[in-house]
């Protein structure tokens, strides 16, 4: 049925995956989240839904995540790319399919449409955070803080519960993936859900994606009690729903 996996990309990097229907003819392809893994809530349910609808599935964690080989502080946006765009060229091929990106991952999400754009069939984007290192994280940086990371080239960031390593080199990096000025001209369903009670990420994030595709079939979904990572039953219901209408227009 399905199983983590890992694939290598290098002789000392292997990345960990989840597929199921593997010799399915489409697929849903889920990217998680800064700093997140496979082991949550949402890779079960879109796999779960994958299995009910036998279609296959992909969820790639990208290297210094989870389980995957790789040190967080050395990777950034360009390498997670990278190895999204391996894993779902060794296991999907030439296939179709549909993505679906958790925050950062619809950042990385966008950047693959340069290389799928014929293959990628429709978007669902949650709490969509493109470019959240400079809009989010730089740009509202203290002096003190950047002067910080400049010379030590990492930052301990506190938020909530969390404390996020943020290297100097991640946040050049993601300077040089900027993707909202980049205009998609792809004909796809895309969705994009949005938590109203979301503190981490504006939806205004999710609009401006909505703004790329001039072409697509565009909607915005707002959950009014939703936070950021929309992973309660009743939000991952509501995501599921959209994500059928996706694959069922497909």
């Amino acid at each position: 049925m399905s199983k983590f996996k890992f694939i290598k990309i290098t002789k000392k990097k292997k990345i960990r995956y989840l597929s199921v229907n593997t010799h399915s003819k489409f697929f849903v392809v889920f990217l998680h989240g800064f700093m997140s893994d496979l082991e949550g809530s949402k890779p079960r349910a879109f796999m779960k839904f994958c299995v009910k609808k036998k279609i296959g599935f992909l969820g790639v964690e990208y290297s210094g995540h989870g389980k995957s080989s790789g040190e967080f502080t050395k990777e950034n946006i360009t390498s997670w790319t990278k190895d999204s765009k391996f894993v779902i060229k060794r296991i999907i091929k030439k296939k179709n399919f549909v993505l679906v990106g958790s925050s950062m991952g619809s950042w990385i999400s966008l950047n693959l449409f340069k290389y799928f754009n014929k293959q990628i069939k429709g978007f669902l984007g949650i709490g969509s955070a493109p470019e959240f290192l400079e809009k989010l994280m730089w740009n509202k940086f203290t002096k003190k803080i950047k002067k910080e990371l400049k010379t030590k080239k990492l930052y301990h960031l506190k938020h909530g519960n969390y404390v996020y390593p943020i290297s100097y080199q991640l946040i050049r990096d993601g300077k040089r993936n900027k993707v909202l000025k980049k205009k998609i001209s792809s004909r796809i369903y895309i969705t994009m859900i949005h938590g109203k009670k979301d503190e981490v990420v504006p939806v205004f994030f999710s609009r401006k994606i909505l703004k790329l595709f001039k072409n697509a079939r565009r909607k915005l979904v707002l959950i009014t009690n939703g936070d950021h990572s929309l992973s309660t039953n009743l939000n991952l219901k509501k995501i599921i729903k959209e994500l059928n209408l996706i694959t069922k227009n497909i």
